[in-house]
């Protein structure tokens, strides 16, 4: 499949936005998402669009500015319709790269115990439960944080 990557836009947001909960199965994500990571991250942000689909995937991302060793990835998705044939891990590998050109060594990110799918493929990825955040989210509300070396 012929997948295009390129960096997001602040105008990518009012396509990103309506479909983030369709995207997570109907939870809640919005909220998660606002506008202004498009305009703060846009050097670090990627949109991934295929021949048949505009926009078919997403991942916001920063470069830590008060740990220089690290990125983070704050979200990223494909189109339900789409997964599993490598756009996800062509828009991870697209900011593995920008983060080593901007001298980390580390990826992290945060996800829920509940969210098998997204624990599975950042296993995939190579990623490794670092710690555990206990109540991170409110009340029984725990987070994982995953880390991947850039090697």
């Amino acid at each position: 499949m012929e997948i295009e990557i390129r960096h997001a836009r602040p105008s990518d947001y009012g396509r990103v936005y309506p479909l983030v909960n369709e995207w997570w199965g109907g939870r809640e994500m919005t909220q998660n998402l606002p506008g202004v990571f498009f305009v703060h991250f846009e050097g670090s942000s990627f949109i991934a669009n295929t021949p048949d689909c505009a926009l078919a995937g997403f991942l916001c991302g920063f470069l830590s500015e008060t740990n220089p060793d690290e990125a983070y990835v704050h979200m990223a998705g494909v189109a339900p319709e789409l997964r599993r044939q490598g756009i996800g891990r062509r828009l991870y590998e697209t900011f593995f790269e920008a983060a080593r050109a901007h001298g980390r060594s580390r990826v992290s990110l945060i996800t829920a115990p509940i969210n098998t799918g997204s624990i599975a493929f950042h296993e995939a990825l190579d990623f490794e439960l670092d710690r555990v955040l206990e109540n991170f989210a409110g009340p029984g509300e725990d987070r994982l944080v995953l880390v991947k070396p850039l090697t």
